[in-house]
């Protein structure tokens, strides 16, 4: 049975005639749009209501994701999409009920619309997609052979269609400029061959890294106080250092899964524990690292960084008084 945020969207969808693939990126965009009237409006007052109707909409959107991560048995990002919707939520009140937008919430406000607005225009762009796709895999392609790792090649690019049919893109007649058709989950994708011909992976726009670059891009680009020379200086040290590292894992996950196919740890095989679990966890560890290095560069981001996460670290304190109290 499907969970009822995702039901009452489906619902408005077939209501007003839209698919749901297009609604959601409907839904995070418009929430974009409105975090970036509020980033760019923060002396009007209704700038709290602008800010306040984004964060839900971008809390509903990733949440609505959550169900493609629970098929797909992915624990980081489930409980990370699950927590979207109330952490939405809870940003909306504090927006509501703060008087004056502190600078911490303004940056944050400008780090969603510097990372959503981008993002989605090339997840709604064919070509963009596609290219970042294609270059994805011929980088993983010259890391692999150039570490001698094997012989391999790309196939053509495929489309996944929401009717359970894959096609190569050239024979798809759909719009390669704005997508305009509800996919499968696949979307764009690329397979990955050895040399024996034989399908190791298929690369989709999820393994170019993007998810990861943005976040840095919407961080430093929303850091308004800051000059565009080091900002630009951060930017230059975070996004090659990201692509680079992403080339790493996808190599790594290629080799290990064709060289130990039959390996398995309490029923995840080979490919789903590196790409679910040993990736993710080195990913998040690699941007953490990464987040400290730029604090050096840009105090200005570790400030805000801290000042949004005090509510959380005042919670917890209330918690573990309570607790000794009792």
């Amino acid at each position: 049975m499907e969970e009822p945020i995702g039901l009452i969207v489906s619902n408005i969808g077939d209501a007003i005639g839209v698919n749901k693939m297009a609604l959601e990126l409907a839904i995070i965009m418009i929430g974009g749009l409105f975090l970036g009237l509020s980033f760019y409006l923060s002396k009007n007052k209704i700038s709290s209501y602008y800010a306040a109707i984004g964060w839900v909409l971008v809390g509903i959107y990733f949440y609505l994701q959550s169900d493609h991560y629970v098929e797909i048995s992915d624990p980081v990002l489930i409980l990370m999409t699950a927590s979207a919707l109330p952490g939405g939520i809870a940003l909306a009140v504090w927006e509501i009920k703060t008087k004056e937008t502190p600078d911490a919430l303004q940056w944050l406000r400008g780090c969603f619309t510097w990372a959503i607005i981008p993002y989605f225009v090339i997840f709604s762009v064919p070509y963009l997609n596609m290219a970042l796709i294609q270059f994805t895999a011929e980088s993983t392609e010259i890391m692999l052979e150039f570490a001698g790792l094997g012989n391999y090649h790309i196939g053509e690019m495929m489309v996944a269609l929401d009717d359970g049919r894959d096609i190569p893109v050239s024979e798809w007649d759909g719009n390669k400029w704005i997508l305009t058709e509800s996919l499968a989950e696949e979307g764009f994708y690329v397979q990955f061959f050895n040399a024996d011909g034989i399908v190791i992976v298929q690369f989709i726009m999820a393994c170019s890294g993007l998810q990861s670059m943005i976040i840095f891009v919407g961080a430093i680009g929303a850091l308004s106080s800051v000059s565009l020379k080091r900002r630009a200086r951060g930017l230059l040290i975070a996004l090659p250092t990201i692509h680079v590292l992403n080339m790493f894992r996808n190599a790594g996950i290629v080799w290990l899964t064709e060289t130990y196919p039959e390996w398995s740890l309490m029923g995840i095989g080979m490919f789903d524990f590196t790409h679910s679990y040993a990736a993710k966890a080195i990913s998040l560890f690699a941007m953490f690292l990464m987040a400290i290095a730029l604090f050096d560069l840009l105090p200005e981001l570790h400030k805000h960084i801290m000042k949004i996460l005090d509510p959380i670290f005042d919670a917890v304190d209330k918690i573990r008084g309570t607790t000794k109290s009792s």
